[in-house]
């Protein structure tokens, strides 16, 4: 392991290169991803932590990213949903690293409207939803073999073109960030990492400030 080594020389960042506001540059790196034929790249790795400062991360879609934050779409009783109901501080980091890029967001999350998540829920595909009735996330289970019998019963129950309610166990939660960070790779390690930091909708140049920090 101590012997592998990257190059970082796909690009570089600097603040005459950035956008006016977070949500723009965030958009205009998305774009360049997708259109680099990265898989996933709404992956994101959420990291939480429990009341009492139990952390824990791992990997989510991200679902929408508009001038009020960052959105995702989970289980209310899974362990992130648990750490977020006691503790609403979050971070996430979307690892874009075929471009040798980082966005690194931290703020702290809420609950998505029962709107938002019912409008979003019925644009799933017919196996997500009934997916999200079959898995109680991060519960104990006795094997895969409960998981597929409750999947077949929910198949039986709401046959592929009927009306499947959105759980009331199941909804999305929302990132307001605090700062949202850009890195990029260069070489020697002397990454480019510009920062905005501030708070106000995504959008808005007048609400966030750029620092530059060292790598």
């Amino acid at each position: 392991m101590a012997e592998l080594r990257v190059s970082y020389d796909a690009g570089t960042l600097l603040e005459d290169d950035l956008a006016a506001s977070p949500l723009e540059q965030f958009h205009a790196w998305f774009d360049e991803a997708v259109a680099a034929g990265l898989p996933e790249p709404n992956a994101m790795i959420v990291a939480t932590a429990s009341e009492d400062a139990q952390p824990s991360a791992r990997t989510v879609l991200l679902k929408d990213s508009d001038p009020r934050g960052f959105t995702f779409y989970t289980n209310y009783g899974s362990r992130k949903s648990d750490d977020l109901s006691e503790n609403p501080g979050v971070s996430c980091v979307f690892p874009w690293f075929a471009m040798h890029r980082q966005v690194v967001v931290v703020g702290r999350a809420s609950r998505v409207s029962r709107d938002e998540a019912d409008a979003y829920f019925h644009s799933r595909p017919y196996g997500s939803r009934l997916g999200a009735w079959a898995s109680r996330q991060s519960a104990v289970i006795d094997g895969r073999t409960a998981l597929e019998a409750e999947y077949e019963r929910l198949q039986a129950e709401f046959p592929e073109g009927s009306d499947i309610p959105i759980p009331e166990f199941w909804g999305g939660w929302l990132i307001r960030p605090e700062s949202v960070e850009f890195w990029q790779g260069r070489e020697s390690r002397l990454h480019d990492r510009l920062r905005y930091v501030g708070a106000g909708a995504l959008d808005d140049p007048m609400a966030w400030t750029v620092e530059r920090l060292s790598p």
